[in-house]
């Protein structure tokens, strides 16, 4: 990707990123602990992100409307809808690899 321009190189990102995003929307069955646990990331990190490039920016995004953005939804509809009460082997795991939480 060096001999890539910058405007196209930004927009390539930005296409894999959606992608991404609407894989996970799509994944509902993969928990976040579970996207933790094996690759130290989950779908609060890329709002996060999200929001963190907006801030660096100066783009107004609130936590929620990240979260909105990735999710595909408000983050509480999401987890009434999706998430699992994590077990104890996942508990376990998370514990174990802390992964930058």
């Amino acid at each position: 990707m060096k001999d890539i321009d910058s405007a196209t190189r930004t927009e390539l990102e930005a296409a894999a990123f959606r992608r991404l995003v609407d894989h996970l929307r799509e994944r509902t069955d993969v928990q976040n602990i579970d996207l933790m646990n094996l690759a130290g990331f989950c779908r609060n990190c890329l709002s996060n992100w999200l929001k963190d490039a907006a801030d660096q920016k100066g783009v107004p995004l609130s936590k929620d409307e990240s979260r909105e953005a990735v999710y595909g939804m408000p983050y509480e509809e999401w987890k009434a809808r999706h998430q699992a009460q994590a077990n104890a082997s996942q508990r376990e795991s998370f514990e174990k690899s802390k992964p930058g939480h």
